[in-house]
């Protein structure tokens, strides 16, 4: 029985029954969560490390969430946040300018063509490069791309996740799709 978001929103509101609605929300969101970080990351390992952050910032939130927003999109804003400054960090760490994103694209590539063995893509062709193409992309570009073509998300629930008008969206959108197109045309 899967249960809802009101139900897990009034199970959390209890103090008493808190544990108990984080296990419940850890089953309902982890495994999608995960495949929205590891869209941004690329890394297996880098994911988990991103996905636990995650929760426990989740979990430390839980007492203060309000209902304002709704249950999955406040979850899905921490994860893409935490995805994003992961990102940075590992610039940072790597000594790569924020502007500069070409020698960053190479690393993630680089873990993008090794995880095919792993099975994070079926090896197939197309796939393969519209994943490369999707590399090319800025990384918040590359985010509201991956939320409404892979998620198949609303464009009003990006925008509440991402801080971000309706319509900064659907033109960031339509410059991925622009850019990815390009990307494919040349790479034919």
């Amino acid at each position: 029985m899967q249960i809802s978001d009101q139900e897990l929103v009034s199970l959390i509101i209890e103090p008493d029954k808190r544990q108990n609605a984080f296990e419940l929300l850890l089953k309902k969101y982890q495994q999608k969560i995960y495949w929205h970080i590891r869209k941004m990351v690329i890394a297996h390992d880098d994911a988990d490390d991103v996905v636990q952050e995650t929760f426990i910032k989740v979990w430390q939130g839980l007492q203060n969430f309000r209902g304002d927003a709704q249950l999955y999109t406040w979850i899905y804003r921490i994860a893409t946040n935490e995805s994003l400054n992961f990102l940075q960090k590992k610039r940072r760490r790597n000594h790569i300018p924020l502007e500069t994103e070409s020698e960053d694209s190479m690393d993630l590539l680089n873990t993008l063509e090794s995880s095919i063995s792993q099975d994070y893509i079926s090896g197939d062709e197309i796939q393969l490069k519209l994943q490369k193409a999707l590399l090319q992309l800025p990384d918040k570009q590359r985010l509201v791309f991956n939320m409404k073509y892979y998620d198949d998300m609303k464009y009003e629930d990006i925008a509440e996740i991402t801080g971000t008008s309706v319509g900064a969206l659907k033109a960031s959108y339509h410059l991925a799709v622009k850019k990815i197109e390009d990307f494919l045309n040349k790479d034919s």
